[in-house]
């Protein structure tokens, strides 16, 4: 089966994580919430699969482009 990478979008501070490893995703349902410049912005599932792994924790800074988690579809 293949592995998606997800990537952020932008830089920001994980403010919380909302998916666990090994839950069912559908496309666009949310990973994880970034925090930049007070506003919060979702990391979302580009396709629908399974969360194999998160990359990140809870309060690491993130730059655009990192790879977050790991979806396989």
């Amino acid at each position: 089966m293949p592995i998606i990478d997800v990537k952020t979008e932008i830089t920001g501070n994980v403010w919380k994580i909302e998916a666990e490893v090994g839950q069912s995703l559908s496309e666009d349902d949310p990973i994880m919430i970034l925090e930049s410049m007070k506003m919060e912005i979702p990391v979302a599932s580009p396709e629908g699969g399974t969360l194999v792994e998160i990359l990140t924790a809870e309060g690491e800074v993130v730059t655009e482009g990192t790879i977050v988690a790991r979806i396989e579809v």
